[in-house]
């Protein structure tokens, strides 16, 4: 924990390059000369961004990945002559990689990098001379609190309980009760939530946090906090009445919307056709470009590799390290669902002439394609295409956070009067012609969720804020995979994800560092 501060505490608001203990600046700006003008709050503002950016996969295991390999979703794969650090995860089992007791250490540091340039901003944000422009500074504000909350709101969600600062520190502090880490996101998002500008989206604003952003965050947030931990409201900040508000809101007023068809919303899936990065259905998406290099520079996907079929191209697919998709979820989809041609990758379906069987570990035969790296028709990986010296963490396609599709979605559970069109209108997009009404009610509406969010990272967090009971019995079973090429038995006990009440290990070495005032998870 102490060395956790450390990183925080060196680190430049602009640089996530390494630190030493100079005691004289190297740079002109200092904390106590740089946040004077709205020029330079611009700059803290994106280092914001930036920070939120690396958590989420260039700072140690990508987010997206991990929630889906928890999930019923996806196996751990990987290469057959790999480490079993996908499989510890995918069994929330230690034991199967005994060493990796530090397997999310860099996660951590990243998340509280990131949380330390939020910090220090709203520290210094009444100190900026913005001209008596109180609008951009409310937006800046609310801007640095969504980040704030959602790298909070992963954080919580992965490992239960983790120190909580709202200020810059170095403090060795024990990890906070739930309820107060979840008490501060809803805070921080109710403020963006009435503070940012009110305009209907335009795809100018994509990748920038909107109020929409903001309203839809806290009906997510509503929904996992009430479910897993069996509370009647939002850490006594949001009611029920006032969450399905701010996402009725986002219906009525944002201007966003669901795109006609669903492939079109994955370029994998798509091609020629892809709606692109700022379609009106991306209620918030996080960024990426395709510059990422070994000097500094982490602004490509650094996690989208890891869904790759291992070690291999077929266009537009491009290779990767092999996260396999449990062929259950193939049969969960019927026919006639638009959606699971969108999703998956089915080698035998799509003809697919795989060889690398001797590569892969827990081979299913489906690989994901919503987030599937992708090359040219003449096999050459996108990211060198253009201009990129690294294709696998130059990857650019950008994480979507929240759809439109989930706003519906959400409303509709939350009780809205309008909850039939809202879940038929989800339905009849991915039916078309073969569109039959369903009730709503709240096991369509999870097995819609399961079909429309399928391996985007969401459908882990919907199980387990159904109980953990739930949870472990749906993601559980014991199964027959290839590794290799050889038969083998693949086993998720539920008794495992129980003993860890769905949570993943605190790394080792911030236990060691804070001597022993953090505390390990149950079950690791």
């Amino acid at each position: 924990m102490k060395n956790t501060y450390l990183y925080i505490f060196c680190l430049s608001l602009l640089s996530l390059g390494s630190c030493s203990l100079e005691t004289e600046p190297l740079v002109q700006q200092t904390d106590t000369n740089f946040y004077k003008t709205t020029d330079d709050a611009y700059a803290a503002l994106v280092g914001c961004y930036d920070g939120m950016q690396v958590a989420t996969g260039a700072g140690g295991l990508g987010i997206p990945v991990i929630s889906e390999v928890m999930s019923d979703d996806c196996f751990g794969g990987t290469g057959n002559s790999d480490g079993y650090s996908y499989a510890a995860i995918d069994e929330f089992d230690i034991t199967r990689s005994p060493s990796d007791i530090d397997l999310l250490n860099n996660n951590w540091i990243a998340y509280y990098k990131a949380l330390f340039r939020c910090n220090v901003f709203l520290s210094k944000i009444d100190q900026i001379d913005w001209k008596g422009n109180t609008v951009l500074k409310n937006t800046y504000e609310s801007e640095t609190k969504f980040i704030r909350a959602y790298l909070y709101f992963e954080m919580v969600r992965l490992w239960g309980s983790v120190p909580l600062l709202t200020a810059p520190s170095t403090e060795n502090i024990p990890q906070a009760a739930p309820e107060e880490i979840y008490k501060v996101i809803a805070q921080d998002l109710v403020f963006a939530a009435n503070n940012l500008p009110s305009g209907a989206y335009t795809s100018t604003t994509s990748g920038r946090i909107t109020k929409w952003a903001a309203k839809s965050l806290l009906g997510r947030v509503y929904l996992y906090y009430t479910g897993y931990y069996g509370k009647a409201d939002l850490a006594g900040v949001v009611t029920k009445t006032q969450a399905l508000g701010h996402l009725e809101d986002v219906i009525a007023t944002s201007g966003h919307g669901l795109v006609a068809d669903f492939s079109t919303l994955w370029p994998a899936a798509s091609v020629d056709k892809y709606a692109g990065e700022n379609n009106k259905e991306i209620v918030f998406s996080i960024k990426y470009t395709y510059t990422s290099d070994y000097n500094g520079n982490t602004d490509g996907n650094h996690w989208l590799v890891m869904f790759g079929m291992r070690e291999f191209s077929s266009y537009p697919y491009g290779r990767g390290w092999g996260v396999t998709v449990n062929s259950k979820l193939w049969k969960a989809y019927t026919a006639t669902d638009t959606r699971r041609v969108a999703t998956m990758i089915g080698i035998d379906e799509e003809k697919i002439k795989f060889d690398k069987l001797n590569s892969q570990r827990e081979y299913t035969g489906y690989y994901n394609k919503k987030y599937s790296p992708m090359v040219d028709k003449d096999g050459k990986d996108l990211p060198l295409t253009m201009g990129s010296q690294f294709w696998d963490i130059s990857q650019f396609q950008d994480y979507v956070v929240l759809r439109y599709s989930d706003v519906l979605l959400m409303a509709a559970e939350l009780g809205s009067g309008n909850a039939q069109a809202y879940f038929d209108d989800v339905r009849k997009r991915a039916y078309k012609e073969n569109f039959v009404s369903l009730p709503v009610n709240f096991d369509n509406i999870m097995n819609e969720r399961h079909l429309e969010f399928a391996l985007e990272g969401i459908r882990y967090y919907d199980l387990l804020r159904q109980g953990i009971g739930k949870a472990s019995g749906t993601i559980a079973e014991t199964t027959t995979l290839l590794s290799g090429g050889v038969a083998g038995t693949k086993t998720i006990s539920a008794a495992k994800i129980q003993a860890t009440k769905g949570l993943q290990q605190i790394p080792n070495t911030q236990i060691t560092l804070s001597g022993g005032v953090l505390k390990q998870n149950a079950g690791w």
